[in-house]
């Protein structure tokens, strides 16, 4: 197996866009992929660029109806009116809206190949992670559903255990739906409480199908989530599923928008913890699943301020260059922020919030807290459901 990591990209990924009043800005790919250059990241990285999906490979997930319904949006954006959940506020349709989804779909599924055949330890695909798209329709800025295609052809390629951990601020309800009754695919989320944000599910309940039980596993954290509380979560619930589980692959989806300063979500977490929880995730995978990782970005849309190191700091985990958390932005890439933006951008790497610091839940939990509530909710729910302790 190489031990090089894999970074999916092809410049035309910047063309997923819905236009210039909606929050999901491809700026945001575009400045992340120059603070990758800045920092000189390609010297751990194969840069790679992988096809499109064709529409038998699209067929994986997506009903043939629906491909067939992006195609006729993308040629005529005016004719879509909100079926399939296209022409909609949050997935307007734009030209050549089929082409640019299913190339990001594409480097997703590129990616779990590499992984697969033992061509890259590591891959990532920051312009993916959009997982509220259902076999049937678009949802939530999301076409094409890239993380569940990408899981897909692993099961397509003889996987017989897969784990998807989504730390997106919104709940994975796309990547869930496709697999709720798949034994061979362990869903996790955690996400800001279903009452407070879209998409209104995961619910710590919903726990798999009937052919599945225990295969979803879901940690509803209330608003106001801080660092402590948001570490602490993702280590009460996740290395104890993936020891379990032990998974020939890795997925995660590394959503942005769970930061204090995302304007769509109700979280209060910094650049500091995202990237510890992106450490623990290389981590993980090395521990559960033989180091086979495939890293998604997902949502996030202070679009300059947080996303694109945020998904730096991902690159590089992957890459086994780890920037400093103290580090000061190039100067070169505060130039094409200002060029691209037309603003100051941050002048560091993290919110100075370093090192993270949290109490592990076996040092025991406080009922009164209502984010060790929600982690207690969550393994209630699923881990017995796995021959686990609650």
């Amino acid at each position: 197996m190489s031990g090089r990591a894999r970074l999916m990209w092809d410049e035309a990924v910047a063309g997923y866009d819905f236009g210039s009043e909606h929050p999901m800005d491809p700026v945001r790919l575009v400045l992340t992929k120059s603070l990758v250059d800045a920092f000189g990241l390609g010297g751990g990285l194969d840069v790679v660029a992988a096809k499109r999906a064709d529409d038998a490979t699209l067929g994986l997930v997506h009903r043939e109806d629906y491909v067939a319904a992006v195609k006729a949006a993308s040629a005529d954006p005016r004719s879509a009116r909100g079926e399939y959940g296209l022409g909609t506020e949050d997935v307007p349709a734009f030209a050549a809206m089929h082409d640019v989804s299913a190339l990001i779909a594409g480097q997703s599924i590129g990616a779990a190949e590499a992984v697969w055949h033992q061509d890259a330890l590591h891959a990532v695909n920051f312009a993916g992670g959009l997982h509220h798209a259902m076999p049937g329709a678009a949802s939530g800025f999301c076409v094409y559903n890239d993380a569940a295609l990408a899981i897909a052809r692993l099961l397509e390629l003889g996987a017989e255990r897969v784990a998807y951990v989504d730390v997106d601020v919104h709940h994975g309800d796309g990547v869930q739906a496709v697999f709720w009754d798949d034994p061979r695919v362990l869903t996790i989320s955690l996400h800001e409480h279903p009452r407070t944000l879209f998409p209104g599910s995961g619910w710590p309940e919903e726990t798999g199908g009937e052919a599945a039980p225990g295969s979803a596993v879901n940690v509803a954290l209330p608003a106001g989530t801080g660092d402590e509380g948001w570490v602490r979560a993702f280590h009460a619930v996740v290395p104890e599923l993936l020891a379990e589980f032990r998974p020939q692959v890795l997925v995660t989806q590394h959503g942005a928008d769970t930061h204090f300063e995302d304007p769509l979500a109700h979280l209060a977490v910094s650049l500091d913890a995202q990237r510890a929880v992106q450490v623990a995730c290389h981590e993980l995978a090395h521990a559960y699943a033989d180091g086979r990782w495939v890293a998604l970005g997902g949502g996030g849309y202070a679009v300059v301020d947080v996303v694109p190191r945020s998904w730096a700091h991902l690159v590089a985990v992957a890459a086994g260059r780890e920037i400093d958390p103290t580090a000061a932005v190039p100067e070169e890439w505060a130039r094409v922020v200002f060029a691209r933006a037309r603003m100051l951008g941050p002048g560091r790497m993290t919110d100075g919030r370093w090192p993270v610091r949290w109490r592990e839940w076996s040092e025991g939990y406080d009922p009164a807290d209502r984010v060790d509530q929600a982690v207690l909710a969550a393994r209630r729910a699923a881990f017995p459901l796995r021959g686990l302790l609650p």
